[in-house]
């Protein structure tokens, strides 16, 4: 068996489960599962989504690096962009300073000053990715105008 054989036997068998499962909910309807009447209805359900949601993440894992490795130019081009996502991060850091000022939070606990200098880094860098954004697409805009 190859692997697509098995792959296809495997999103068979994961896909008959999932409708048995929700033939099983829609059964017994809205209101036993907002009571919890029903013990062991809705988990096997999660759990075949959680099976699903594993192999997506591994299988898209593995075939991104097994690209990249083979891949050489794809490799350095996506070292860079880490590396720019990384000196973005680290800018923002640097520029956001953590406010002495302590925020009570609403599950009652205290943001302290280097959780309050991460969200300010968050903020800051989710504003110069916008930037970047924004000022690539212009310049990208403007230089297929001129070209014309």
């Amino acid at each position: 068996m190859n692997f697509k054989t098995i792959s296809k036997i495997l999103v068979a068998i994961l896909g008959f489960l999932g409708i048995i499962f929700l033939v099983r909910i829609l059964a017994v309807g809205d209101e036993a599962i907002k009571t919890g009447g029903e013990d062991g209805l809705v988990d096997p359900m999660a759990y075949v989504a959680y099976v699903i949601l594993a192999l997506v993440l591994v299988f898209v894992l593995f075939f991104v690096l097994k690209n990249l490795f083979t891949n050489t130019e794809g490799l350095k081009n996506t070292l860079i962009g880490v590396g720019s996502f990384a000196v973005v991060l680290i800018i923002a850091y640097v520029i956001s300073g953590g406010d002495a000022m302590s925020y009570t939070l609403q599950e009652g606990g205290y943001a302290t000053e280097s959780t309050s200098q991460l969200v300010g880094a968050g903020l800051v860098s989710f504003y110069l990715l916008l930037a970047i954004a924004a000022g690539a697409m212009i310049f990208a805009g403007a230089k297929r105008i001129i070209s014309k």
